[in-house]
């Protein structure tokens, strides 16, 4: 079976840093068993990296001018930062060129690249895991869904973490609802 395991925002800021929760890092090794068992079977993987910006530049506004840091004004995930890096159990797994910056929830290029290589490579499943569960996993999965209803999402919900727990069941639920299957 040829698939795609997709490792969402596995990063410092959201395990240990300023957005770190304690479920987040009880993830950590799970994701780390999904990410070795998919090189061991030759499957693909990609990992999207959070990404933000203290200031405006010339193609990106500053966090706290974006929608998201109005709301959420804490900053997290400042490019070429500690907080930015994947974790390190992570970063030993995965190489750069596997990663997908996106500096919105969802990224749909990113969905779009995925979209792709599952026509290309006639993959039958892509898999989901990571941070945080209602907020960045639930928007690229809906994403991929969009843009490719016929492949089959899987969410494994042991590798995922949500800002509360009560926020990754609902989410999980969510997905189910959208034909997700959630493991």
């Amino acid at each position: 079976m040829n698939q795609i395991l997709v490792v969402v925002d596995m990063q410092n800021d959201f395990v240990s840093g300023t957005l770190g929760t304690e479920e987040a890092k009880r993830i950590v090794p799970i994701v780390v068993d999904k990410i070795k068992f998919a090189k061991e079977k030759g499957y693909r993987v990609f990992a999207t990296v959070d990404t933000h910006f203290e200031e405006t530049n010339e193609r990106h506004d500053a966090y706290f001018e974006t929608q998201e840091g109005k709301n959420l004004p804490i900053l997290h995930c400042v490019y070429n930062t500690w907080g930015w890096e994947l974790v390190d159990e992570v970063k030993e797994l995965i190489n750069r060129t596997q990663m997908k910056r996106k500096t919105t929830f969802g990224s749909l290029r990113a969905m779009e690249t995925l979209k792709n290589v599952i026509e290309q490579e006639n993959v039958e499943t892509v898999e989901f895991c990571g941070l945080c569960t209602d907020i960045c996993v639930i928007a690229n999965v809906v994403l991929l869904k969009t843009i490719a209803p016929e492949v089959k999402i899987v969410v494994d919900s042991r590798a995922c973490a949500g800002v509360t727990p009560k926020k990754h069941e609902a989410a999980l639920e969510v997905m189910r609802s959208l034909q997700v299957q959630v493991i």
